[in-house]
């Protein structure tokens, strides 16, 4: 869609930030170290995380919600991170309409669930009425002079919708190639019909770190020895090629071959896509996107590979899929089986704090009880998101020691350097 009466992100820089501080900032992204982690001040000053506020999270294409959070005409999710207030709320067009969620009389939060359905919106301070597409409708009192409310409508922002996944951007011209990266997704996802699932669960978590921690952790699988339940599934070799497989997961990588030959043959046959694409640095909106294999019965994240819900999803043609894995920079990652859906966002708080949702879709006609069970379905990730919960918060208390050095990624840790490497090229653009 158009976003119209886009308020412009402001030039010049967040507060606290000097010329000299500008200066600093520069010269620790010209001369940050190729492999290695980011300085310090990157993951707890807090007038850096205002800068990524600015130059990431107010410029870039962010993932929102999918549309089975959002799936009749007035329903809407609420958004908050950083300084930003958001509504993201579904039009009669079958699109979204994204506003500010910040009344134009004193500034109130219009909206403060996080999620429901409205006709109009109503401010609960004065009520300042506006119209689903942010047009102030009614702001009269009793011997008040009058004025031209066409000048106070909710300031709007960008969003679209891609394969049933709902992207927002802030800027007042966003980034043009996400229009490309969203053709390199669609033909993967689309077979999944995010549009005929629906919410079988949500989790919200705080971690008590930095995002750039968050997404760090989830770049790589090095330490997937600390995700027991998910190692039943997900093979622990994710990441590493025949160079570099240590002699102890050998018989793993062997299967893990073995499984992913299958799944490419059943690919062809059904004619679904499943080659790595891999631009996650090489592009302003970066992805990586592949069709893996799973192990067990390489259906779903279980104990035995199975199954989770009876009910397939959308038009595929067998459930024995492995799991469509995609990473989106800034915030978000996605696994899409054959039975179900998991969508992740990185929504930042402060420079230490971060909220990572979770959001289970499952086929709209697929019944709790009957077809799945809610605890099994969502065993897995639950269990991993607290232990990498745990993971980033380790990172996030060293990160603080005035003994922090920056540390060198490995070899299977190559999707976190290209993560780093992205931000650090799209805030080198901004600072100039």
């Amino acid at each position: 869609m158009t976003a119209t009466n886009l308020a412009p992100t402001k030039k010049g820089f967040p507060a606290g930030f000097t010329e000299e501080k500008l200066d600093e900032t520069r010269i620790r992204l010209d001369t940050r170290r190729t492999g290695f982690s980011l300085e310090a001040p990157f993951y707890t000053d807090p007038n850096l995380f205002n800068l990524d506020m600015q130059a990431i999270f107010g410029q870039h294409w962010v993932f929102a919600c999918s549309v089975a959070e959002i799936p009749e005409p007035g329903d809407y999710v609420t958004l908050d991170y950083g300084p930003y207030s958001l509504i993201v709320l579904h039009n009669d067009d079958g699109g979204v309409n994204v506003l500010h969620n910040v009344c134009r009389h004193r500034g109130a939060r219009v909206l403060t669930d996080a999620q429901g359905t409205t006709g109009n919106l109503v401010c609960g301070y004065h009520s300042w009425t506006y119209s689903p597409e942010g047009d102030l409708i009614h702001a009269s009192a009793p011997g008040e002079m009058t004025f031209d409310k066409s000048c106070y409508a909710l300031k709007r922002a960008h969003g679209k919708i891609a394969a049933g996944l709902v992207f927002i951007c802030l800027a007042e011209e966003p980034p043009t190639d996400f229009h490309e990266t969203a053709k390199i997704f669609e033909p993967y996802i689309a077979p999944h019909e995010l549009a005929k699932t629906k919410v079988a669960y949500q989790q919200n978590i705080v971690e008590e770190g930095n995002w750039k921690l968050v997404m760090e952790n989830n770049r790589e699988c090095y330490h997937c020895d600390g995700h027991p339940e998910l190692a039943c599934s997900l093979f622990p070799t994710w990441g590493l090629t025949d160079e570099t497989i240590p002699p102890h997961l050998e018989d793993v990588w062997d299967r893990n071959q073995q499984a992913q030959a299958s799944l490419e043959y059943r690919c062809r046959r059904y004619g679904l896509p499943y080659e790595v694409v891999e631009e996650l640095d090489t592009r302003v909106g970066g992805i990586r996107i592949s069709r893996e294999s799973l192990d067990g019965a390489g259906e779903s994240f279980s104990a035995d590979g199975r199954r989770l819900s009876k009910k397939l999803l959308g038009d595929l043609p067998d459930f024995r899929l492995g799991r469509c894995s995609m990473h989106l920079q800034p915030n978000s990652w996605f696994h899409l089986l054959g039975d179900h859906v998991i969508t992740f966002a990185a929504f930042p708080i402060s420079a230490s704090k971060t909220l990572v949702r979770t959001t289970w879709l499952v086929a709209d006609d697929a019944v709790e009880g009957v077809d799945y069970d809610l605890e099994t379905l969502t065993h897995t990730w639950k269990q991993t998101n607290l232990q990498d919960k745990a993971f980033v918060e380790l990172c996030q208390q060293g990160a603080a020691s005035p003994f922090y050095e920056q540390g060198p990624y490995m070899k299977s840790e190559y999707q976190v350097e290209a993560f780093i490497n992205w931000y650090v090229q799209r805030m080198r653009e901004h600072v100039g």
